[in-house]
């Protein structure tokens, strides 16, 4: 399986609009959030997470 970002990164990051825990879809090549009520989805630019709220989308 390959991995978007760093394992060690994506233990510090956390959503910006909740604080929750990140996952990575890399499929998509985004970080969501793990937060159901919230679940942002934060693309991910040549393994450089966008983790602001107006680049996000909401995920299905």
């Amino acid at each position: 399986m390959s991995t978007l970002i760093e394992p060690a990164l994506l233990e510090i990051l956390a959503c910006p609009a909740c604080h929750c825990p990140l996952r990575e879809d890399a499929e998509a090549s985004e970080l969501v959030c793990t937060d159901p009520a919230c679940a942002l989805a934060y693309p991910v630019r040549d393994h450089i997470p966008v983790l602001l709220i107006d680049e996000a989308r909401k995920a299905a």
